[in-house]
């Protein structure tokens, strides 16, 4: 295997080389993590806003509840868990929602929150979902949206603060008889309260040794509520050449810049590097149908090798340059995702709570067609067959024992649009991007990633249960079924025999420890 390259700035280089990323899908949110060990401090602010209603501008009380760790050490994740928006939308407002018809509201929560540490900003977003409510005949109208929400690491000693910024509410609107009322959906936009104390400042989370005592309402305010100045990932330097300055923000950021939280996603002995040979993380959501949602793809890796290259005349004499490669997901040597715990609602009233795997049982092919008209435009079809094993479940509070071999009778499937060459359960995946230079690649190109599009079929479920106890019909019932819609997103690749590091001139492609360099934002 060839050695890791030394750590510093090299000039820009041509990288003659193409391949594209496998792909994967998830079925359900990523669950939160649990509060530090050291201790927790409870949250619970009331907030004046103003959102734009049909009607027009109106007051809207806002409470954001919350648990932070009391304090955390730099490099530690500070994990918000038990969070909770609750928005009472006063009577002038249900009078708006009413007029359109509707009898009941469901919402989902869409929270700017503005991070600080010393003079380092940062933005993410706090999600959250309500169950259905009954508009009232008279009074307010309140809606409770619980979710997950992004971890927040801090670089270095400084208190961490946390601060309330813009809200949106997506409201799905229905009649008494379950139909569409009105447009169906309708979006609220809210703005706090120009008198809102503190900067809507929820909590500070003392890290390091220099930090103050935890408080709900600390000294320094963090950013402005709604427009923190950059976002995390963004700094003005790359991570792990800026110091120990930025907070960092590990879901819906922005930015692009290299993680280090991310699992390993390097090559090793028992799997040597080539001279073709690729890596790059791929994240992303989906739909899923049957719980009426959209779902995390949560961070994977996966390595790729460059095979041949055909050049290929179209019938109008354009040639096109078709790259084929192979590649595999990547965890702890073994050809899956990262175990991950998720939790969704069975029949829509239901908690349940799984702990997951994605494994890959046959071969990813990737087929890279380029053709250069007035630009170079590039059209990409992934195919990999993955199947879903459930190693843990909890249903309601309780678990229930799955037995070790509860998977999909089948790995996931997709239309296929060369069936006779390429038969088979998969998941395929499309991607189309254009390049002219020196402008940047638009949509998806292999060197500088993009999005991923397709639909899956989830098929039943197998081999769940023990001592008697089926689980089967359980998850088919669940998750089980077609038109799953999957949009995920791709990094930059790194190319670990030729590594092009972060410079002035140049985009991070690789660490130095070989790792891809790029984190990509999971797009709706």
């Amino acid at each position: 295997m060839r050695g890791n390259r030394t750590a510093g700035p090299r000039p820009p280089r041509a990288r003659a080389r193409s391949a594209a990323i496998g792909a994967f899908v998830v079925l359900a949110a990523m669950m939160p993590a649990a509060a530090s060990a050291t201790g927790a401090q409870e949250v619970d602010a009331e907030l004046s806003y103003v959102c734009g209603l049909p009607s027009g501008r109106q007051p809207v009380t806002v409470r954001v509840s919350a648990t932070f760790p009391e304090r955390a050490e730099p490099g530690e994740a500070v994990s918000p868990t038990d969070v909770t928006t609750t928005v009472e939308f006063p009577a002038e407002a249900v009078a708006d929602l009413t007029a359109l018809e509707a009898a009941t509201a469901r919402a989902a929560t869409r929270l700017t929150v503005g991070v600080a540490q010393n003079a380092a900003t940062a933005e993410a977003t706090w999600r959250g979902t309500a169950e259905p409510a009954a508009l009232p005949g008279s009074g307010p109208l309140t809606l409770t949206a619980t979710g997950d929400v992004p971890s927040v690491t801090g670089r270095g000693d400084g208190d961490l603060s946390f601060s309330a910024g813009n809200l949106a509410v997506d409201l799905e609107l229905g009649t008494a008889d379950g139909t569409a009322a009105g447009p169906g959906s309708l979006t609220v936009d809210c703005t706090p309260d120009a008198d809102t104390p503190d900067g809507g400042l929820l909590a500070t989370v003392p890290v390091g040794t220099g930090a103050s005592e935890p408080s709900g309402s600390p000294s320094s305010p963090g950013p402005s509520s709604g427009a923190p100045d950059p976002s995390p990932g963004t700094p003005k330097e790359p991570e792990g050449r800026q110091g120990d300055r930025a907070p960092k923000v590990t879901e819906d950021t922005p930015g692009a810049v290299a993680d280090r939280d991310a699992p390993q996603c390097a090559y090793d002995e028992e799997n040597p590097f080539t001279s073709a040979s690729l890596n790059a993380y791929i994240t992303g959501y989906t739909n899923v149908r049957k719980l009426n949602g959209a779902s995390l793809l949560p961070l994977s890796c996966v390595l790729l090798e460059q095979g041949a290259l055909d050049v290929i005349p179209d019938e109008d004499g354009v040639l096109h340059v078709v790259i084929n490669a192979t590649g595999r997901l990547h965890h702890q040597g073994r050809m899956q995702t990262p175990p991950f715990k998720a939790t969704f609602l069975t029949f829509g009233f239901t908690p349940t709570t799984a702990t997951m795997v994605l494994e890959q049982t046959g071969p990813m092919t990737v087929r890279f067609d380029t053709a250069l008209l007035d630009k170079l435009v590039g059209e990409t079809v992934i195919r990999v067959p993955l199947s879903l094993r459930v190693t843990d479940l909890e249903v309601n509070g309780t678990p229930l024992d799955v037995g070790p071999d509860c998977r999909t009778e089948k790995p996931l499937s997709s239309t296929d649009p060369d069936p006779a060459n390429h038969p088979g359960d998969h998941l395929v995946l499309h991607g189309r991007g254009e390049h002219s230079p020196p402008e940047d690649a638009t949509g998806y190109m292999l060197l500088d990633g993009g999005p991923l599009t397709g639909e899956a079929t989830i098929p039943a479920f197998t081999g769940c249960g023990s001592k008697g106890e089926k689980l089967d019909r359980l998850l088919t019932a669940s998750v089980s079924g077609p038109g799953n819609y999957i949009k995920q997103v791709q990094g930059r690749t790194c190319l670990p025999s030729s590594p092009v590091f972060e410079t002035p001139l140049t985009k991070g492609q690789c660490t130095e420890d070989l790792q891809p360099y790029q984190i990509p934002v999971p797009q709706r």
